[in-house]
């Protein structure tokens, strides 16, 4: 069986590079011939009104990267992806991701989509903030839509920075987002394969009130309950995710609250706290969904 790992042309972190290398790693421990492709090494073109590729005998791909324009070409050349385009382009969106979550009896933080502008000369205008106001208290967390390890992540303790971070951000798709205060710097990263939950770490910082491990953050291995176990398996359902990370945060009922879904999270630290190897359950999953397909 022939596999591709796509990743990023600029790719250089060893956060990046480790997830490529532990699935290539694990799917040739399970007889597959697999090539790490950067983007920049690929030849998808539109030409003559068809795609023109340069990719031959591949009988699947995981994509690694966030390009949705490749992504989407690749799937018009039906190779079998892991994850599938439409759920990696919503999991990239952190709006979109909250929208296709909601009606279905999924809890999340209060979310208010940011009001786009695209003059850089204009004034975030008050209406947008006195709304902002009305439906979240403060301290507000503000969210760029895309954006990963904590990155592009604010909180605003009163008017004044929420209007300065509103300023900021106004050229770029955003969010506003409810703080629960009692999992400030703290959230539990949840594993799904192939919609089971296969383990769970707790995240904690207690220098920022971002749990991200890349931001000074510290893991151990956590138990899921039932209700966490549930929550995370009707997630990946709903967004037809194949493989994920998924952040709980626990409100003051201590409940479970889905702060975020990342369709290509990193686990190389989740390996190492866990001792579960996800790299292998990933491999062995796609393998037996190629083979049955």
């Amino acid at each position: 069986m022939n596999g591709i790992i796509i990743v990023n042309a600029y790719a250089k972190s060893k956060t990046e590079l480790n997830q490529a290398l532990r699935l290539k790693e694990e799917l040739e421990n399970l007889g597959s011939n697999i090539q790490i492709i950067p983007t920049d090494k690929l030849s998808v073109i539109i030409s003559d009104g068809a795609i023109v590729n340069d990719l031959v005998n591949i009988d699947f791909c995981i994509y690694l990267d966030k390009d949705k324009h490749l992504l989407e070409k690749l799937e018009k050349l039906n190779i079998k992806l892991f994850n599938k385009a439409s759920a990696i382009e919503i999991c990239d969106d952190k709006l979109l991701t909250h929208i296709m979550l909601s009606n279905n009896n999924i809890p999340m933080p209060k979310t208010i989509g940011g009001v786009l502008c695209y003059y850089p000369d204009a004034k975030v205008k008050k209406s947008i903030l006195d709304k902002v106001e009305k439906e979240l208290s403060y301290p507000i967390i503000i969210k760029e839509c895309y954006g990963s390890c904590g990155k592009s992540v604010y909180l605003a303790k009163n008017r004044l920075e929420l209007e300065q971070i509103a300023d900021n951000v106004k050229l770029k798709p955003h969010i506003f987002q409810e703080f629960i205060k009692e999992s400030s710097g703290t959230d539990t990263r949840v594993i799904v394969i192939g919609g089971k939950c296969i383990g769970a770490m707790c995240r904690q910082n207690t220098n920022d009130f971002r749990s991200n491990i890349e931001l000074g953050g510290n893991g151990f291995k956590a138990q899921l309950t039932n209700e966490q176990i549930t929550l995370c398996q009707r997630v990946a359902k709903t967004l037809n995710l194949d493989y994920c990370g998924i952040d709980l945060l626990t409100n003051k009922n201590n409940q479970p609250l889905v702060c975020e879904v990342n369709s290509n999270a990193f686990f190389g630290m989740f390996e190492s706290i866990t001792k579960i190897n996800v790299a292998k359950l990933y491999s062995q999953y796609i393998i037996e969904k190629v083979n049955n397909q």
